[in-house]
């Protein structure tokens, strides 16, 4: 099933990406993996098994990671760069066997690319599998409730094989809310059962469904930089161009449009393209082997440009964008969708210091949680101290433009609990 088609639900129809625009209202819904605990549907994203003796290798080459040490029901948050040490796309690599994996994301495409291109005794399928997100300060009760069992031995980053309503699948610990979490992954038949069991136990917990204006609310304030969001895949080189016709050849209409908003302009699409650095992806890249990028990354590492951080928007400017709709005699500012855009964009807005361009701000939403407008900013070193102050330009270029107040700000903003010691909750 493609992300753009639809499946039926008690509800009635919804797209499959992240289910109906709002269950209860999203500032419920927003609150619910930090007080008690929430699910969300990430089906939708593609996954594919890889199966052969030189399976670790192929990874080994097309990732910043290290594979020295990988255990049997594992997993790394795997990335993939270009020659230049640009970002391809990221995902999650678990290790089903000695031999086998299974890899999420948009990555399944480039490293699926790369085996047929080269010279890999391995073998490739794409897979089907429901993915369901359950996170919050309640989500280990809940699940070892409907799992029948004790959770509290997994370690971050690893599965555990489990059964929920007669349905066997992978339990893994991670937490993309920044909050204890497990990603439940099985075979797509099974997945109403599943998914309708966990919200049948859930009340108790006070469990929430994130729809989809709420969902991304937990990639800003945990610091989970996002491709389309944050940053454009590095695949538009002259020398990628077969890969990037296969590629948005075998996508579904609405995701392989690239669209691009917000008050940055530049004439070169490189500028949208992002290291692993600049994402804080950094302490992930490690030189014990030759991948694609390595040679860019290890000069980078050395001395890096850009860093990235969360920036805490003016309040009082806000208000006045949101003002400035309700005054005849002017024409208004750019609309701030709330809690932050729902089309897909890109949306990248200068930042400046002393009328200088010094980073660009990405993901802007409001966190009801703090009761402020956030964004995720990378920014010159010199200028990402916390605290700093810097200016966001807001409105596209040649319309009215808003020149908004902001403070640097640590990145992770929420405070990150993914690791917690699940044998004292």
């Amino acid at each position: 099933m493609h992300p753009n088609e639809i499946r039926k639900t008690p509800e009635g129809y919804f797209t499959t990406r992240w289910g109906l625009p709002e269950y209860t209202d999203w500032i419920d819904e927003s609150m619910s993996w930090k007080q008690t605990c929430s699910i969300g549907d990430w089906s939708f994203l593609w996954e594919r098994r890889f199966k052969g003796p030189d399976a670790l290798k192929l990874f080994s080459d097309t990732s910043i990671n290290s594979f020295q040490k990988f255990d049997v029901l594992q997993s790394k948050h795997v990335t993939h760069t270009n020659k230049a040490g640009k970002v391809i796309a990221e995902g999650i690599l678990t290790r089903l066997s000695d031999s086998e994996y299974m890899l999420f994301g948009r990555g399944t495409f480039w490293v699926d690319y790369i085996r047929r291109k080269g010279n890999y005794d391995v073998e490739s399928v794409a897979d089907d599998w429901f993915n369901f997100q359950v996170a919050g300060p309640t989500a280990l009760a809940l699940l070892e409730k409907v799992a029948n069992r004790s959770l509290r031995d997994v370690k971050f980053m690893r599965s555990i094989e489990i059964e929920i309503a007669g349905c066997t699948m992978l339990a893994l610990r991670q937490g993309m809310s920044g909050e204890v979490g497990f990603e439940l992954q099985g075979p797509r038949e099974q997945a109403s059962q599943v998914y309708d069991a966990i919200v049948a136990a859930g009340p108790e917990f006070g469990l929430r469904r994130l729809g989809g204006r709420a969902v991304f609310i937990n990639h800003l304030e945990a610091c989970f930089p996002t491709i389309i969001t944050d940053y454009m895949p590095a695949i538009f080189d002259e020398d990628l161009k077969e890969y990037r016709d296969e590629f948005q050849a075998a996508m579904p209409s609405v995701a392989a449009t690239f669209n691009i908003a917000g008050s940055f302009a530049s004439d070169e699409i490189r500028d949208w393209y992002r290291s692993p650095v600049e994402l804080g992806w950094g302490k992930n890249i490690k030189f014990d082997h030759d991948f694609i990028g390595r040679a860019a990354l290890e000069e980078e590492v050395a001395n890096p440009r850009r860093a990235i951080r969360t920036l805490v928007w003016n309040s009082e400017d806000i208000a006045d964008v949101y003002a400035s709709l309700y005054r005849n005699d002017e024409v208004p500012y750019q609309f701030m969708e709330m809690p932050r855009d729902q089309r897909g964009f890109m949306y990248a807005d200068r930042v400046l210091v002393d009328g200088q361009d010094v980073g660009v701000a990405t993901s802007r939403g409001y966190s009801y949680f703090f009761r402020e407008m956030l964004s995720l900013c990378v920014i010159d070193i010199a200028h990402a101290e916390v605290g700093t102050d810097v200016v966001v330009v807001w409105g596209e270029p040649g319309q009215r433009q808003k020149k908004i107040r902001a403070k640097v700000a640590r990145a992770p903003y929420k405070n990150d609990n993914r690791r917690a010691d699940l044998a004292k909750l």
